[in-house]
Parts: structure tokens; C-alpha cells; sequence
């Protein structure tokens, strides 16, 4: 008999690549989103219950319904820039919401949670690779209510035995290499799929903020994680938790960083496109180089990712958005 696990946000970007991930690895997930962000065409490999983690009655009627061993916590608002404009509507969803969610837990005796957590938390890098004890001084709003979440389940560890897997994550990207499902923001703020709706003409141009950084092409460096690499990580969460494992706070990412200008010059080869841009100057709070050190995890876990390979992310990314996604127009160039 398949066990069920709880995904909050799981009709999203992540948390949908995940679901399909925890089927595979013989879980049943019970999706459990308000849909302000998710899809329903990205729920299939499991039930679908609408509601909101604000929500104490509907959060109880899903557990006393599915009775889930553990809780995939992907539900949060997630535009930085947005934060820093509504902070109330971030600390709201994501803190209170994020404390409604462990204390509907307790009160089913539900005892794991893997959190979808974010690099977010370091906020300006003073070392790359970032690792785990890097000093914890996030720049936003959305990155401060990550890093109150974190403190949330250590304080439920301490006190009700609540063990807790906090994954940071660095850049989510790529597709389900299936095909079946993909990226699909609004508005879009991602660079590849950005990139490549400018190379299908879906978008006038790709912006590159800032030319002059001190890297090797003068653009920003990012570390780009495939998503079903990501999605591999949480499974193995999950499984070590319920296996009795402690809980623990682990980078993911890849541990190479990619700048912009490759981004591009990856989409360009994988499309054979070219890609129209413009160079624009720096945004306010953007760091040169942000990568991971994911040493961690893979000591701890055994993860491995299995794509490093850029242009091999970006290929899945072209493949969901050329099959998937033809009137797409909605993204944002900023």
C-alpha cells in the first residue's frame, strides 16, 4: 500500500516535480494548493485538494482524510521584488501560513517536514561557494520569512520532536525530461525560460541587468539545479527522515555557476535561434556570483545531481516550451 505524503504548493513549478518524483519512488502525493499559482493540468500523480494552509479547518479535514507520514512544504509567495513592495502579504502566506501548516501537523501527529527553503537566506555573499554556516542576512522580505520558517521548525524540533529537512535552493531550471510537465510563471521572471521565449519571439528581448561584474564575462553568475535533480533531493529527505533520521538544513545546487551571457549562448545552441537582448545596468541587491557548495548533501543524503550540463537543462526547458506552451506571451522582460 502506497503511503501518503502531504505537498503543500504542489500544483507548482517544484512542488509538480516532486509529486511525480514521489510516485515513482512508491509514495502517494496529496496535493494541497489554493491555485493562485499552480496548474491543475501539473497535478497527476495524485489527488488534488484545494485549500489554503491558512486556512485550520480545511487543513484539518486533509489530514484527518489522508492521514499523510510527512509533509513536502513548497506553498509560498515568491517574487522578491514583490516582498519588498507588500511585505505584509509575504510575512502573512508565508510565516503564518507556514505555522497554521506545523501546528495542523501537531495536532495530527504528522512528526516530518521537508521545507522549500532558498538561498535567499545568505543574503549578499561574502565567500562562494556559499556553504550551510555562511552568515544568515537576507536582503527581502521574501528571504527574511524563509529564514523565519527555518527558525519555526527548529524551535518545533526542540520542543515536540518535529523532525525537519530545510533545503536552500539555488536556481530551479529545466523540465520534467518526460516532457509532461514544465515552467510556467505569471509573470515569468526566471532567466531560461525568459531567454528562450525571446528566442521563439514570445518576448521582444532578453534584459541583462549589469555587464560589468568581476566575473569572467562581466555578467552575473548563478548556479542553475535541474528541477528533477531537485525534485531527488527532496525524495531522499523524505525517506532519511522517515527512516529516523535528525533534522538538518542542506544547500542545493549544483555547485557551478553559470553567468547570463552563457544562459544565452546555451539557448542559442540548443534552439539554433538567435536571441535578441539589450544591456542594461545593475539592479539594485544583485550579487556577482551566488553558487553552492552542496558538499552536504551529498555526504549526508547520497545525492548526485545528474545534470551539470548546461546546455543538456536547457535543452528539457526548450523542449516544455515549444510542445507545451505555443500562446505563451505573458512574460515579463524585467
Amino acid at each position: 500500500m502506497a503511503t501518503n505524503i502531504l505537498v503543500t504548493g504542489g500544483a507548482g513549478y517544484i512542488g509538480s516535480h516532486t509529486c511525480k518524483a514521489l510516485k515513482a519512488a512508491g509514495f502517494t502525493p496529496v496535493t494541497f494548493d489554493n491555485m493562485v499559482y499552480g496548474h491543475d493540468w501539473a497535478v497527476n500523480w495524485g489527488p488534488l485538494v484545494r485549500g489554503d494552509i491558512l486556512n485550520k479547518g480545511e487543513l484539518d479535514e486533509v489530514f484527518a482524510e489522508y492521514k499523510p507520514v510527512a509533509v513536502l512544504h513548497f506553498a509560498a509567495f515568491a517574487y522578491v521584488g514583490e516582498s519588498v513592495a507588500d511585505p505584509e502579504k509575504y510575512y502573512r502566506n508565508n510565516v503564518a501560513g507556514s505555522l497554521s501548516l506545523l501546528s495542523a501537523m501537531r495536532r495530527a501527529g504528522c512528526r516530518h517536514i521537508v521545507f522549500s527553503s532558498t538561498c535567499a537566506t545568505y543574503g549578499a555573499p561574502e565567500r562562494v561557494p556559499l556553504t550551510e554556516d555562511h552568515p544568515l542576512r537576507p536582503l527581502s522580505p521574501y528571504g527574511t520569512s524563509k529564514l523565519m520558517i527555518e527558525q519555526m521548525l527548529r524551535d518545533f524540533d526542540a520542543a515536540y520532536g518535529m523532525t525537519y529537512t530545510a533545503l536552500r535552493y539555488f536556481n530551479a531550471a529545466g523540465a520534467d525530461p518526460d516532457g509532461e510537465i514544465g515552467e510556467d510563471h505569471n509573470p515569468e521572471t526566471h532567466l531560461i525560460p525568459l531567454v528562450i521565449a525571446a528566442a521563439l519571439g514570445r518576448i521582444p528581448r532578453v534584459e541583462v541587468f549589469g555587464t560589468d561584474y568581476p566575473t569572467p564575462d562581466g555578467t552575473a553568475v548563478r548556479d542553475y539545479i535541474h528541477i528533477a535533480d531537485l525534485a531527488e533531493a527532496h525524495i531522499l529527505a523524505v525517506k532519511k527522515l522517515l527512516d529516523g533520521g535528525k533534522s538538518a538544513v542542506f544547500n542545493l545546487g549544483t555547485g557551478t555557476g553559470n553567468s547570463v551571457r552563457e544562459v544565452i549562448r546555451a539557448v542559442e545552441k540548443v534552439s539554433g535561434k538567435p536571441v535578441p537582448m539589450v544591456e542594461g545596468p545593475r539592479r539594485a541587491g544583485d550579487s556577482p556570483g551566488l553558487y553552492a557548495d552542496s558538499g552536504a548533501i551529498i555526504r549526508e543524503l547520497g545525492w548526485q545531481p545528474k545534470y551539470m550540463n548546461l546546455e543538456a537543462i536547457v535543452e528539457t526547458a526548450w523542449r516544455w516550451h515549444v510542445a507545451h506552451m505555443p500562446g505563451k506571451t505573458s512574460c515579463n522582460i524585467r
